[in-house]
This record gives structure tokens, sequence and C-alpha cells, in this order.
């Protein structure tokens, strides 16, 4: 289809970050109705045509927005549907699944919910990834943890970092089994070392038609949380080669079928190891440091699989190197936020903001939820963009009670 054939994309999900989605969809000649909760449907009616509130809320419940999505394409038939987060994935898959409209597939929709169903199947493939355990008893693993320590103990479903803590020893797992006795099911993975990399692939019918490679900064254990992401980073030839490789057969693993794909992996020793797979939207600001990156609005290409239009030619090379870079502060109540104003003047910052205010509680930094701003940058060499992050982290901090924090 083309972008003068006007039809119609069904947005599960639109908040802030997916907002983007919304305005190529119109840029595209396309109405645009958007699935979304009650509390965010007010706040998105000028960006879109329509909306069908949504008892589902961000984070949780997808049964919930799948039921608003099945009546929202029965009751008018859009030419394509995406799911924008995890919640969103497993509904919009069921309705592409059941009326033919493209998308991932409702397999790999399923399995990129579920972090132990993706173990499984990378093991049946012969991708690497850690040794594991299941558990819905986190004590009873306790044996099979002391021959693997550290260990990273986490969640079947979950987002920015929600719920992972490295256990370094017998001690610390103890603790851990006694502080999460209630919680289930959950995996007890060896820890892996070795840089972190992410894995951003627009994919068409099975193929890929363009990768991005992004290099992760994180802090570290327990709850690696992360900090700085570098798009189009060199990697040795072979290294490309086997990032390559592990991007195709974690999509035959999955059964991907059309659009995109963020995977994370650590490049180990042994070659590259899968930590795990999503078929939706990657967070930290990744779709716009890739359109800045190829000078190509991800946004619009991802709208184009999702619906069905043709692509434009694929980017030959990087025409700028971006990163997103977000400020971790020490806990306590904050005194001030400093550095804004000169960051956000500096040539290579696209954007920078804080999320809190003097007098707002910092809690202890163990997701992504609880960081406290973020600046993105864009280079001409990757050596301004060093430069750049420099002066960011530098700069841009948060004070509290219990003293300094920042980037």
């Amino acid at each position: 289809m083309s972008a003068q054939d006007q039809g119609e994309l069904l947005l599960v999900g639109v908040g802030f970050m997916g907002r983007p989605y919304a305005a190529a969809a119109r840029r595209l000649g396309l109405r645009v109705r958007a699935v979304e909760t009650q509390h965010w449907t007010g706040a998105i009616t000028h960006l879109v045509d329509s909306v069908e509130p949504s008892l589902g809320q961000y984070g949780s419940l997808d049964e919930l927005w799948a039921e608003t999505v099945h009546a929202a394409v029965v009751k008018s038939r859009p030419t394509g549907i995406f799911g924008f987060t995890e919640s969103h994935v497993l509904g919009a898959a069921l309705a592409q699944d059941h009326f033919g409209l493209p998308g991932p597939s409702l397999q790999a929709a399923v399995i990129s919910r579920n972090k132990a169903l993706q173990r499984g199947r990378f093991a049946a493939h012969g991708i690497g990834q850690p040794a594991y355990r299941l558990t819905d008893d986190l004590a009873s693993t306790a044996e099979w943890a002391a021959t693997h320590f550290p260990v990273v103990v986490k969640p079947l479903s979950s987002a920015g970092s929600v719920g992972v803590e490295l256990v370094a020893d017998a001690d610390a797992f103890e603790a851990a089994a006694h502080r999460r006795a209630a919680e289930g099911p959950l995996l007890v993975e060896k820890a892996l070392d070795g840089p972190e990399y992410s894995w951003e692939a627009l994919v068409r019918d099975g193929e890929v038609w363009f990768a991005n490679l992004t290099a992760k900064e994180t802090t570290g254990p327990p709850h690696f949380v992360e900090v700085t992401h570098r798009t189009a980073p060199h990697l040795p030839d072979r290294d490309a080669r086997l990032v390559a490789e592990l991007g195709r057969s974690v999509l035959t693993a999955i059964g991907m079928r059309t659009g995109i794909v963020h995977l994370e992996f650590r490049l180990t020793d042994t070659g590259p190891a899968v930590m795990e797979v999503a078929v939706r939207t990657p967070g930290d600001f990744l779709m716009e440091l890739c359109s800045l990156t190829y000078d190509t609005d991800w946004f619009e290409l991802v709208v184009r699989l999702a619906t069905g239009m043709d692509l434009p030619p694929a980017p030959e090379h990087p025409t700028r190197y971006a990163a997103s870079h977000f400020v971790i502060s020490d806990p306590g109540k904050v005194i001030s936020t400093d550095g804004l104003p000169e960051v956000l003047a500096h040539p290579a910052v696209v954007d920078a903001a804080f999320k809190i205010t003097p007098g707002d509680t910092v809690a202890p930094t163990s997701s992504s939820l609880q960081r406290t701003g973020h600046a993105i940058i864009a280079a001409d060499t990757p050596e301004e963009r060093e430069e750049a992050l420099a002066f960011v982290r530098e700069t841009l901090k948060v004070r509290t009670e219990a003293g300094a924090g920042g980037g």
C-alpha cells in the first residue's frame, strides 16, 4: 500500500513516548485511532482522530488491553495495528493474527512477554545464553545457585530492570529467597561477563530490513539500571558478523514476522549471549537515537511496517552519532537541580530535562523508573559525542539532602 491510499492505524497505547507514532501516521495520510487508558485519554485527543478507552494500565494486565483492542477492531477494521509497549504487545498480536494484519506473529509476541519461554526456545535453537533455572520457589534453587554465583534473579515479565537483582553469594541468596518468598515464578541465571549491547531491527516478513547496534552502560550490580546508550558503536568484523548471525537466529527462533525487535545481549569471551528479546518499542529514547543516527524517522518506518506501506531505501551508514544519558541521583530530598540551561545550550544536545523538582524525594535507584533526568545527544563524530557526554555528566546534576547526586 502506498502513502496516498487512505487507511487507519490502531495505535495501542500512546502516553507520552508513543506520540511520534501518531504524528508519523498522520503525515502518511492515515487516520489514527488509539486504545488508551482513561487517565491518558484526555491528554491525547488532539493527537488522534478517536480514542477507545481501556481499563488496562501500563505495566499490568495484558488481558484488559486485549479485550479493548479486539472490540475496537471488530467495530472498525483498521489497516494496521501497533502495540506500543510491553502490556500492549499481546493484545495487538491477537488482533493482528485474528484479522490477518501485519505484525510480529502471535508466537513472537507470547515469547517476548515471557523470559522463561525465551530461555527454553533459545536453548532448543542452540543460541548462546546464560545457564538458568526456572522456579516458583527461590529457596529451592539455592543448591544450583551455589555452583553458579554470582547469579541474577528476575521476574518473567518486566521492563526497565524492575525486579532484577544480582546475588553474589549464599548469604545474599538466602536473604533474597526470604524477601521474595511470595514472588514467583522467577528466573535464576548465571551472571554474564562482557560489554552489554542492544540490537534494534526493523523486520518485514521475517527478513531484516535494517538493524542498529547500541552500546550500553549500566549502574552494574545489583540492579543494572541503564545509564548511557550509544548508537552505531564500532565492532571488529568478527564480532559484527556474530551479532548479525545472533539476530537472525533469534528472529527464526521466536517466529518473528513484521515489526520492530529489541534484542539485548552481552558480548562474552565465547561470543554473544542473549539476555532478552522484545517485539515492541525500545525505551530510553532509542527510537529517537536511531532516527538521529541514520537521518530516517524510525517511528514512520514502524508505521509503514504495521500498515503494509512501501519502505524507503535503507540507510547505508550513520550520518551522526547519537547517545542518551540518564541521571542517577543519591536518595533523599532534592535540594536543587543544576546545569539544565548549560546542557541545553550545548550544540550537540538535542534535548534534556529533569523528572524531579526541589522538594521531591528520590528513592534508591533499583529500576529505570527512578532515574531523575536525561539528555539526548547527536554529534558528527564519535569523538564529539564523547566530549558532549562528558560535559553532560559533569554538568547535569541533582543535589539531595543525603549528598550530591549526578550523572
